[in-house]
């Protein structure tokens, strides 16, 4: 069974930073796709970032380009989001997410079949 430990949520002023991490473990397949989705109040679930398993590869939504960087350790199942200089629009709760593969393919929602309780995130202006 896989099971996501998350941690990192808070509350920061915009323009700050936060990291979040998601400890993944119980995969029996090698190494899957990792990331982050994240849900604001009244909004549907969005892709933010995610990794794929060997070659490192990366997505992410265009709205945090340049401002968030996911990576993951090594060839494990630790995954990182750095997010600098967050936004009011940035609030929402974060959720680790697994793929149903190593590789990601999009940041659509059906390509990942596990997700985490979820970590909130307040950004306030």
């Amino acid at each position: 069974q896989v099971r996501l430990v998350e941690s990192g949520g808070g509350s920061v002023q915009a323009g700050g930073s936060l990291r979040l991490s998601c400890a993944g473990s119980g995969f029996t397949r090698g190494g899957r796709c990792m990331g982050w989705f994240r849900q604001a109040p009244e909004k549907p679930r969005e892709g933010v970032a995610v990794i794929t398993a060997e070659s490192g590869a990366t997505l992410y939504a265009d709205s945090v380009k340049g401002r968030f960087t996911i990576s993951r350790d090594g060839a494990g199942n630790t995954v990182h989001l750095q997010m600098n200089n967050l936004h009011p629009d940035d609030t929402g709760m974060y959720y680790c997410v697994v793929g149903n593969s190593g590789y990601c393919a999009s940041l659509n929602t059906r390509a990942y079949s596990t997700w985490g309780q979820g970590t909130q995130v307040t950004v306030a202006s």
